[in-house]
């Protein structure tokens, strides 16, 4: 039935080619540039366009690039969008951890009238920033460092909570045996992370409650096995672009909190589904209230 033209279907086709079109104008954009500037640029797209140029054999094929883009585009802000999402749900049913990170973005940032600086976010942050640096360059896992800051401490109980992904697959590579079971080398096997971040063995009683004091020392100390927060994945297939969606989480956290209050609307319908990504299956209705300058 995907080939029917149905009408689901035929928005799909053109969604498809929306996004087609509109990655394809901006690589044609990218590639007219560099015969003048002579470079494709530095960011991840430009990289790309970087190893096809030679005049060898390409590297990948444009098809390939665009997959690649719309990988991009779905990794980094589909994710964060919907932790974002999550974050407002429980902040708006917990309205004193509200109360708490506004004070610290308020002590740390400033108020709304005061730029949001990097050195100020990473105030925000599990670790300073010398160590923040150092994570970046991959020799440290920055959600095994230890701190205890409330912005922190509140995404990372909504990630164990609402993790935009709840289930990843892996292949195993080799014969295995985990615990007693056999897994024959090229099995497919699914990690349900959304039950294991739910698991009383592993979180303790609440496990299944807001608590994100559980973070206060650090990621690895905040349940009984220390790799036990997977939503960013674990091992060499952790996710690239952790870092940064941290970064970006904690800074539109911060602007909105130094500008409104904010709680669920009462049509609220709590119906968390999994299209992909974890959602709200009838949207997040939310009241906010324009705080004093």
């Amino acid at each position: 039935m995907e080939y029917a033209p149905t009408k689901a279907n035929v928005r799909r086709w053109q969604l498809e080619r929306k996004v087609r079109d509109t990655l394809m104008a901006i690589i044609h954009e990218r590639l007219d540039a560099a015969r003048v500037a002579r470079g494709y640029g530095t960011d991840l797209l430009g990289l790309m366009l970087e190893a096809n140029s030679g005049g060898g054999k390409r590297v990948m094929s444009m098809d390939e690039i665009i997959d690649e883009c719309k990988t991009f585009f779905f990794a980094g802000h589909d994710t964060t969008a919907h932790l974002l999402t999550w974050a407002m749900f429980l902040l708006g049913t917990h309205p004193e951890w509200q109360q708490r990170l506004r004070e610290e973005v308020l002590r740390e940032c400033g108020g709304a009238g005061t730029p949001l600086h990097g050195d100020a976010l990473n105030k925000l942050k599990l670790v300073n920033s010398q160590v923040f640096l150092f994570a970046r360059s991959r020799l440290i896992h920055p959600l095994r460092l230890a701190g205890d800051l409330q912005v922190t401490m509140v995404l990372y109980e909504t990630l164990r909570l609402y993790g935009a992904v709840s289930m990843i697959g892996r292949v195993a590579t080799a014969d295995a045996d985990l615990c007693g079971v056999k897994v024959p080398r090229g099995t497919v096997l699914a990690i349900p992370i959304a039950m294991l971040h739910r698991d009383e063995e592993v979180w303790g009683a609440d496990a299944g409650g807001f608590n994100p004091l559980r973070f206060r020392d650090g990621v690895g100390r905040a349940a009984a096995l220390p790799g036990a927060l997977l939503s960013f994945s674990s091992g060499p297939r952790s996710c690239i672009g952790q870092d940064f969606a941290m970064l970006e989480a904690k800074a539109t956290l911060a602007l909105v909190l130094r500008r409104f209050a904010f709680g669920v609307a009462p049509e609220y319908v709590h119906a968390p589904t999994d299209f992909l990504t974890l959602q709200p299956l009838q949207g997040l209705p939310v009241v906010l209230k324009l705080l004093d300058p």
